[in-house]
This record gives structure tokens, C-alpha cells and sequence, in this order.
């Protein structure tokens, strides 16, 4: 192995505030994540690789959870990892945790899922203090109609509609283990709906819960979800939910991928 070539792998849980951010990828005259993240840890190696993350979120988007890998020269343990980066990030971005992880490891290829929130406010009066951290819906929505409605797009189906025109692949076949609309236990005004996948489309956690939200409203009818999955046309389906509702919850990985993470 060449002396210059990193030898110990790392994995970071890294949360961020979205709102900011023009997403998490890298682009020309842009503040993202990805980059303001290599920056901080270049600062600690500068012959690091990466950083590598799981979900390639929107801008506007936020993440509890985003997995991160890097390979690097430095033979740190977990704590200083965190410790170490996070003195070099700004508020709005922060290393929650750090563990070891094989050299090159992948979190888009190792992640078996993730889980994104999305959180939704009903208020007919704005809330400053929730501006970029859930939609505002000032309309009554019928909660039962859209948990009937969520149920008709769980297991796997091609959800080529459920995404953005921008995404052009051609494989759509996603798996969808979890799509729940629940009412906030504190706050009678929140509403959330987890949707829990093996993997997601562009935009199609926003265009599900917005067409959700159309159907709760009345705008369109029941069984709108269902169609779109038969005709494979965007057309049929609601809008697409702003991104400040939305957070990256989760990514699962296979047990034994990371090592012990500090803090547990």
C-alpha cells in the first residue's frame, strides 16, 4: 500500500438544518452540505477521501440521520472524529456520531432502507417558529382519508410517477414498508406522515405526502394513489410537498458494517 493512500475507514451520523443548504450534493456556486462537511474534515486530514452520503437530499431538506463515509490517514478513535470535526462546522451542521467502517465503505450501496418524517402543521395563521421545519396546511383534512390513501401504496410497486421530471431512470420499482399519518401526541397541530422504504425516487416522499394532503383536502379523491400506480403518470397525483417538512430520519445499514460509535 502507498504511504499517501488512506488506511482506516469511518462512518459519521451527521444531522443538519436544511433550510440554508442548497441540498446535500456538491454544485458550482452553491452552498451545500457535501461540501461544507469536506471542508471541516480536511481540516483534520487533509488527504482524506469522501465525504460519502447515503440520501442525496434536496435543498430545503433536513436530515436527523444522514449517514457519511470518509477514508483517512488518520488512525482517530470515534470521539475525536466527532469532536474534532464538529469544531470546524457551522451551526447548522453537526457530526452526531462516528464509528469504524470498512475502507471504501458505501452508505448508498450498504443502506437496506431509510426512513424520512414529514411533518405538517394545521394552522391557518403562519408560526414563525415553524417556518422551515413543517408545511402549513390552513385547510381541514380528513386524517382518515389519507391513512386510507397511504395504505394503497404500501409493498413494492413502480412508483414511476411518485417522482420529479428530472429523474430519468429507468428502473422505478421501489419498496415501501412503512407509510404512516399520525397526529402529533403534544401539539394537536402536527400531523406526520413516516414513510420507510428500501429505497426513494426524487422528489417522491414530497409528491406522496402532497398528494396525501390533496386527497385529505378534497381536491382530489380517493384512490388518486392507487391510480397513479396504474397509469405511471405524474398527472394523476397531487402537488409535491415543500421541502421544509421534510427530514431524513434514518438509513439502515447491515448489522456489523460499523463498529462501536461513539457516543453509543
Amino acid at each position: 500500500m502507498s504511504a499517501a493512500a488512506p488506511a482506516h475507514g469511518v462512518v459519521l451520523g451527521v444531522a443538519y438544518d436544511g433550510t440554508a443548504f442548497s441540498g446535500w450534493a456538491t454544485q458550482r456556486d452553491a452552498r451545500t452540505v457535501e461540501d461544507t462537511l469536506r471542508g471541516a474534515i480536511l481540516e483534520v486530514d487533509p488527504r482524506a477521501r469522501g465525504p460519502r452520503g447515503a440520501s442525496r437530499t434536496d435543498a430545503g431538506v433536513h436530515a436527523r440521520a444522514q449517514l457519511v463515509a470518509l477514508d483517512s490517514q488518520r488512525a482517530l478513535p470515534p470521539r475525536a472524529w466527532v469532536l474534532m470535526v464538529n469544531k470546524h462546522l457551522p451551526r447548522d451542521v453537526c457530526v452526531r456520531w462516528a464509528a469504524p467502517a470498512p475502507l471504501g465503505f458505501d452508505p448508498r450501496g450498504g443502506s437496506r432502507g431509510k426512513r424520512y418524517v414529514y411533518t405538517i402543521v394545521r394552522d391557518r395563521v403562519r408560526d414563525p417558529l415553524l417556518g422551515t421545519r413543517a408545511w402549513r396546511v390552513g385547510q381541514k383534512m380528513n386524517v382518515e382519508r389519507m391513512r386510507r390513501e397511504a395504505a394503497t401504496v404500501m409493498g413494492t410497486h413502480d412508483f414511476g410517477a411518485f417522482r420529479s421530471a428530472s429523474d430519468v431512470r429507468k428502473h422505478t420499482v421501489r419498496t415501501l414498508h412503512r407509510v404512516d399519518v399520525d397526529e402529533g401526541a403534544g401539539d394537536p397541530r402536527f400531523l406526520h406522515v413516516t414513510v420507510e422504504g428500501s429505497a426513494f425516487l426524487h422528489n417522491m416522499v414530497r409528491i406522496l405526502v402532497g398528494s396525501l394532503v390533496d386527497v385529505g383536502c378534497g381536491r382530489l379523491p380517493e384512490g388518486t394513489l392507487a391510480a397513479a400506480l396504474r397509469t405511471q403518470d405524474r398527472r394523476d397525483l397531487g402537488q409535491t410537498a415543500p421541502p421544509d417538512g421534510l427530514v431524513l430520519e434514518e438509513v439502515f445499514i447491515d448489522a456489523g458494517v460499523a463498529g462501536e460509535r461513539w457516543p453509543r
